[in-house]
């Protein structure tokens, strides 16, 4: 679609303003902490926003070019949308760039990337950022996504810990983690949609188990800030590894044998990927040994380090 040209203003946005937002994969999850513990990875998205008269013009460049809509049904759109709308702006015309390099499908925060992103560019045009400020996007993204496990450690990057207030509000904390911690991928061809990953989940869960992973969350914070020999234990889960192995057979077997190898290996988000965590110099070696044989072919491994960042936004004119 192009965009038409018009030579009105629109109050509250600088007219001429292009913001440029660099946005992280992130690994949800990490074993025990469900729906509430995010990891930020060196995997990144980059959109560039600019504003029109009216209008929409969509270029997608990357993971999901071929996929995903060229309209206003683009995520990043809704995102930017819904940020201006809440900012109390009337909506202009828009110009968006997406070039990306999180994988689709994969469980590494994808669409999430694409919220978080929509919403800090839209905060970039603004004449007043502080519309959309850091608890409003965690909010706004919130309400896209229904948990801020993603989205948190897209905007704040690092490692997280989100919850929500009883209001219903949601919050999220960093946590330092250790500067030598290294974070491998394996990211599989297939796809796997969090929809059905999340319909495998039994409504109610044993006391046992929830106990078992609170105590597993609990000792997660203490490896990740000071011993990460612990990591192994300290990423073991019961609330919804195995409950959703059997849509993603391969991902179970390949946690299964990197941890029979000693390595603290989880389902990254809802999967398909797995992310592998440790002391830096001990993980690859385990992933590799597991790895071997034909498997091997079916994976992509990355190394794409911890984004100690996240959504970085660039603007240019005035």
């Amino acid at each position: 679609m192009s965009v038409e040209s018009a030579p009105q203003a629109v109050k509250g946005l600088v007219r001429d303003r292009r913001a440029t937002v660099r946005v992280p994969a992130t690994s949800a999850n990490l074993g025990p902490g469900f729906d509430s513990m995010g990891l930020a990875l060196g995997i990144h998205d980059v959109v560039t926003l600019s504003l029109a008269p009216a209008g929409l013009e969509v270029e997608v460049e990357g993971e999901g070019a071929a996929g995903v809509p060229l309209t206003e049904d683009h995520l990043v759109v809704r995102a930017v949308r819904a940020g201006l709308d809440h900012a109390g702006v009337p909506q202009p015309g828009i110009r968006l760039h997406c070039a990306n390099s999180i994988p689709h499908g994969r469980g590494l925060g994808s669409s999430s990337a694409a919220v978080v992103a929509g919403l800090v560019a839209a905060r970039g045009c603004l004449a007043d950022p502080e519309a959309l400020d850091d608890a409003t996007v965690l909010a706004l993204a919130t309400a896209f996504e229904g948990h801020p496990d993603n989205a948190a450690p897209a905007l704040l990057g690092g490692c997280t810990i989100a919850w929500s207030e009883h209001s219903g509000v949601p919050r999220a904390e960093r946590i330092e983690i250790r500067s030598d911690l290294e974070a491998v991928v394996c990211v599989p061809s297939g796809e796997l949609s969090t929809t059905t990953a999340r319909a495998m989940l039994p409504a109610l869960v044993a006391h046992p188990d929830a106990s078992f992973n609170v105590g597993r969350a609990a000792l997660l914070v203490h490896a990740l800030t000071r011993r990460p020999d612990l990591l192994p234990e300290a990423t073991e889960d019961r609330l919804h590894q195995t409950q959703r192995a059997p849509a993603m057979p391969e991902t179970a077997d390949l946690v299964h044998r990197v941890r029979e190898l000693g390595a603290a290996a989880v389902v990254s988000g809802a999967g398909p990927s797995v992310l592998v965590l440790g002391a830096r110099g001990e993980v690859l070696p385990a992933v590799r040994s597991a790895l071997s044989g034909p498997a091997a072919n079916r994976w992509t491994v990355l190394r794409p380090g911890i984004d100690t960042v996240g959504s970085l936004l660039a603007t240019e004119g005035q």
